[in-house]
């Protein structure tokens, strides 16, 4: 064990969490890790499956007194979202993360540390790992290419499952017992390029500082949208002077809200105190509107060295600037049943210049399916109406709320039996791959749940190390429980 982690309980836990972590998982670089399972299963002679997908499928029978017991699938992903600040040097196809331990928080130096949902791996490889554990049946399932669309759970094939019991490790509140989720898909606009060529000064805007955050957990924070941001100032800037951009990028991850962003752009020569007194004042205003939420945000300018300069065209810069100014964004219905949670949301997640297009890539939440299907309509006419092109794609559906369920009774059972409180029983916008196992495996009885982590798919993503360990010790009580 490293001196990193060294001391740390739950050791076993912490120890495979390290491991995984030692191996690039980034969704769409995951034969490496899918492999490493396969051969912790094979090593322990139990029954394993990797499928086409890379899933894998680990199953270990019922210890002593457990074996008529009911089978138990457990459940998380092996990838990560890989976000990391601007200055930072990171390769997240070939370096492990790094580890940084503070206090009762392991996180990582610059990029985002992967316990979402690295420690639902580490969870089930400790209890696969173990002689002492009792535990009925179980059938350890970790998917692949969550992160990116849920593509893993939507090819698995159900038939390799007897377990009707499914715990979803990939929660991240200690205390609360997920039993709904939010559906999506991941909305697609092309912005055509016709290009000219221009001559100026080349300038670098770039908005940093954001606190970014899960755009599904995080949206109901009011944090600033990168892209939006720099939207705006383009916005300002093609109206008031001749400016034209050369690119555009912003966000790596439709799923997190963009923390960066930056364009190139070129403006006529001898007016950097007008372009610089432009940016300034809307800057201003929206730091002053982000002062509570963000108030690390930034906008910088610096001076670019560019020989040739190819420009967009003024009719694509106008589509642009109003698919990044208009596009609806954030919170779009609250639910009327259940205070407090997010019904519907969009995230304006990755704005990026390829080739001779503008990829702009929204992620699309409800928790009522017509809603989903609504919102999509609604982004496709904006980019009718921005002369773009416009598809759909990686849906995934939610998942209801049961109001009868035997695995959630027992969960809370144990829970109030060791902490003498109610655990919160709660639904989250976020989406989980509950909601595709709820229709490819009839019969499933589910609950989700985890330890605390913070700021997930930011670079300020960590994990408590206390939490991890007492949802250690209550999983091994409510699987013990299940007879």
């Amino acid at each position: 064990m490293s001196k990193i982690i060294e001391g740390l309980e739950p050791k076993s836990v912490l120890e495979y969490f390290e491991k995984i972590n030692n191996i690039p998982r980034g969704s769409g670089n995951e034969k490496e890790i899918s492999d490493y399972l396969l051969s912790f299963a094979k090593e322990r002679n139990l029954e394993v499956i990797q499928d086409e997908e890379l899933n894998v499928i680990i199953k270990k029978p019922g210890t002593k007194g457990y074996e008529s017991s009911p089978t138990v699938i457990l459940q998380g992903h092996m990838d990560m979202v890989c976000e990391k600040n601007f200055d930072v040097e990171h390769d997240f196809l070939k370096d492990p993360i790094e580890l940084v331990v503070d206090g009762d928080y392991i996180s990582a130096n610059g990029t985002t540390l992967g316990a979402d949902n690295g420690i639902a791996v580490a969870y089930c490889l400790a209890i696969l790992d173990s002689s002492e554990i009792e535990h009925p049946p179980i059938e350890v399932f970790i998917t692949s290419n969550e992160e990116a669309g849920m593509n893993g759970a939507i090819g698995v094939d159900p038939s390799n499952f007897s377990g009707r019991i499914l715990v979803n490790l990939d929660s991240e509140e200690e205390g609360e017992f997920l039993v709904s989720c939010a559906g999506g898909l991941k909305a697609c606009i092309n912005v055509p390029i016709k290009w000219e060529q221009a001559e100026g000064t080349a300038y670098k805007i770039m908005v940093k500082g954001l606190k970014g955050g899960h755009s599904g957990s995080d949206i109901d924070k009011n944090r600033a949208n990168s892209n939006r941001i720099l939207g705006r100032i383009l916005y300002d800037l093609n109206d008031a002077m001749d400016i034209h951009v050369v690119d555009i990028f912003g966000g790596s991850k439709d799923n997190a809200i963009p923390r960066e962003a930056y364009a190139n752009v070129i403006i006529p020569d001898g007016e950097f105190d007008k372009f610089n007194d432009i940016v300034d004042k809307i800057s201003s205003d929206i730091k002053n509107e982000f002062k509570t939420s963000d108030s690390g945000l930034t906008v910088v300018i610096t001076k670019e060295n560019m020989d040739e300069i190819k420009v967009m065209a003024k009719d694509t810069l106008n589509n642009l600037i109003f698919l990044l100014t208009c596009l609806p964004n954030g919170i779009q219905t609250m639910s009327a049943d259940i205070e407090g949670l997010v019904e519907s949301s969009l995230n304006l997640g990755v704005v990026v210049t390829k080739d001779d297009s503008v990829k702009l890539t929204i992620a699309v939440r409800s928790s009522v399916g017509s809603l989903k299907k609504v919102m999509a309509y609604q982004l496709g006419l904006f980019a009718e109406y921005g002369h773009s092109e416009f598809k759909v794609t990686g849906e995934y559906p939610e998942w209801e709320y049961r109001k009868e369920s035997k695995v959630r009774d027992i969960f809370a059972k144990t829970y109030e039996d060791m902490y003498g409180k109610k655990p919160l029983i709660k639904a989250i916008h976020a989406g989980l791959e509950c909601g595709v196992f709820d229709e490819k495996i009839e019969g499933l009885d589910m609950i989700s749940l985890g330890p605390n982590m913070y700021d997930v798919h930011t670079p300020d993503e960590r994990l408590s190390i206390s939490s991890t360990k007492r949802t250690w010790e209550f999983l091994l009580n409510a699987l013990k429980n299940i007879k």
